[in-house]
Parts: C-alpha cells; sequence; structure tokens
C-alpha cells in the first residue's frame, strides 16, 4: 500500500508542478496585461484534485490518520483555483487581479500542505 502512496503523492506532486508552472510561465504577460490560462494550469488541477481525493482514499483504508478539516479546506481552495482556469480558460487575456489570485491560492495551498500540522 506505501507504494501505491507514494506513486500518487508523486501525481500529486507533478500536478502542483503543472499549475504552478503554469502560473510561473504566465507571470511577465500577467505584467503586460495579457496573461492567460494556459492548459497546463487546468490539466494540474484537475490532476490535483483526482490524486488528492484517491489519496485520502488510500490513507484511509490503510488506518492512516487524515485531518479532514485541513484536506476540506484544501479541496475549498483548489475547487476555486479549478473554477476560476476553467470558466476563463478560452479567454485571450485573464484580468491581473484574477490571474493573481489563482497564483496566490495555489502557492497557499502549497503551504497549507506543507506548514498545517
Amino acid at each position: 500500500m506505501d507504494v501505491l502512496i507514494h506513486l500518487f503523492v508523486g501525481l500529486h506532486i507533478i500536478g502542483i508542478a503543472s499549475l504552478l508552472g503554469g502560473f510561473l510561465t504566465q507571470m511577465k504577460a500577467m505584467g503586460q496585461g495579457t496573461a492567460r490560462f494556459v492548459p497546463a494550469m487546468l490539466h494540474g488541477a484537475l490532476t490535483m484534485l483526482v490524486t488528492g481525493v484517491i489519496l485520502i482514499g488510500l490513507n484511509q483504508a490503510d488506518d492512516q490518520s487524515v485531518d479532514n478539516v485541513k484536506m476540506g479546506v484544501k479541496l475549498a481552495v483548489l475547487i476555486v483555483v479549478l473554477g476560476l482556469v476553467y470558466v476563463k480558460r478560452d479567454d485571450e487575456k485573464v484580468e491581473k487581479p484574477l490571474f493573481g489570485l489563482v497564483g496566490l491560492l495555489t502557492i497557499a495551498n502549497i503551504f497549507i500542505a506543507v506548514l498545517w500540522t
């Protein structure tokens, strides 16, 4: 079971890397007002959602403790990010505050995962 859990943790990290990497590659464009949500951001957020739900299930099946409040907060933040990216995915330009919010929420989700014990 540990190997399976570690596999999905790796996939979860790939998802966050895709979401954050997509944001970071658009930072210069954000400064110019031409940033857009790239497909990597949408796919990264979806990967995080699917692997995160699977990880919760695998950890509970393995009788490991899961902090449901922490997972609920992380899920809520991810749903907001996913919703924003999904709705605005076809727009040629995304407003700076909205694009910045997605980056901020993505970074917040990382720090929630790492610092909330």
